[in-house]
């Protein structure tokens, strides 16, 4: 599941002035969405590149008339109407308005927003969940309970997008049931508080992996081949490195270049991760080639307790240098397995070993090494129930 942070930044929020500062601290912090009234779509466009979702009052979904620039991404009713208890409920909800709004067809898609109020409200975001593509409620006092019944009453058809205010509440939204909101609606003026919850957002969307241990049992010069190193856009801590490999099966992991050395500066946004064959894993459990990364494309980073971001490649450099052939064994459920890959044989590169952090010069056969194994054949980076045999 990919969470998203929807920024709250309509007319309730205050005047223009205002509003346009935490729309611009939304930007400035990543968040994924801002929601605004229709009258503001324009000069969203204006700050920046975002996803914009405005309120609608009339049931016309037609934007054939509209100005160029002033489409929204996303339409939302329920201001100023059922939604929001401006207008009392209809029995059975038949007869709802905004039901009736959702239903119609338009270019953009629809959502409902709809404050929870007591169990009446709860249902009719039920029912409008049944129709819209995004489905915002905001809890009135309860805000743990009405948020457990809709996960566990509404499917996959819609995005259910909690109301929050603090990057606490848009965690325990994204932890409620052990699955979580689709999204949050941000309601706060803080820079640090929209930040911190575009933190929480990535950090409920990493992934965790479980690493092991694997035996050397060589390691041999093997002369020159294309070494790639990934320069990415970010920096790296001391723990962090890639997962790379000969073998998609098994992957070695690799240190960033964080450490000093008496011969080169530090490098904290590169991996030196080995030879142009390689794979290299990437966000969302697939690999790729070293040699296909560009500037642009998302690598996955993982430090050594298994737990993965993403970050965005920067540059790759490719150089013929003397190269290490690394072989290891690893113990895998019908036995052990052996995986290798090819290092740049240079004292900068370093892998991770039971002692810590290990130059691959200094590696030798018995040292055990930190790696990611997954006994599946891949094709095209795509985990397949194939046998293939790699050598």
């Amino acid at each position: 599941m990919t969470r998203s942070v929807w920024l709250k930044a309509d007319g309730d929020v205050g005047d223009w002035e205002r509003r346009k500062e935490r729309i611009v601290a939304g930007l400035e912090a990543g968040v994924d969405w801002v929601l605004v009234d229709e009258t503001d779509v324009a000069r969203v466009r204006d700050l920046g590149d975002v996803n914009v979702a405005a309120f609608r009052a009339d049931a016309d979904l037609v934007e054939d008339a509209e100005p160029e620039g002033t489409t929204a991404d996303a339409y939302v009713v329920g201001k100023n109407g059922e939604g929001d208890g401006t207008v009392d409920l209809p029995p059975d909800f038949s007869g709802s308005a905004d039901l009736s709004t959702l239903r119609r067809d338009g270019d953009a898609p629809q959502g409902a927003y709809v404050r929870i109020f007591d169990e009446e409200y709860e249902g009719f975001a039920e029912a409008a969940a049944d129709e819209a593509e995004y489905t915002i409620v905001v809890a009135e006092d309860w805000t743990i309970i009405p948020l457990e019944n809709l996960i566990a009453r509404i499917g996959s058809e819609t995005d259910l997008i909690a109301g929050v205010t603090t990057a606490e509440e848009a965690q325990t939204a994204f932890e409620t049931l052990e699955i979580g909101a689709d999204g949050v609606l941000l309601d706060a003026d803080s820079p640090d508080e929209i930040r911190a919850t575009c933190e929480v957002r990535d950090a409920a969307d990493r992934e965790h992996l479980e690493l092991q241990y694997a035996e050397v049992t060589a390691v041999e010069r093997t002369g020159m081949a294309d070494r790639v190193c990934v320069d990415t856009g970010s920096l790296m801590e001391g723990d962090e490195g890639m997962l790379v490999g000969s073998m998609s099966r098994g992957l070695f992991f690799v240190h960033a270049e964080t450490a000093e050395s008496p011969y080169v500066a530090s490098r904290p946004f590169r991996v030196n991760a080995g030879a142009v064959h390689a794979y290299a894993r990437s966000p969302g459990g697939g690999t790729q080639y070293l040699s296909e990364l560009a500037s642009g494309d998302e690598v996955q980073v993982v430090d050594t307790d298994g737990d993965t971001r993403e970050v965005v490649v920067g540059r790759v450099k490719i150089e013929k240098r003397p190269m290490f052939r690394v072989q290891a064994e690893v113990e895998a459920e019908e036995g052990v397995d052996r995986i290798e890959t090819l290092l740049q044989n240079a004292e900068t590169i370093k892998i991770h070993t039971r002692e810590g952090r290990t130059a691959v010069t200094d590696l030798e056969a018995g040292d055990e090494v930190l790696v990611y194994y997954e006994d599946v054949a891949r094709h095209f980076g795509e985990a397949v129930e194939e046998s293939i045999i790699e050598k």
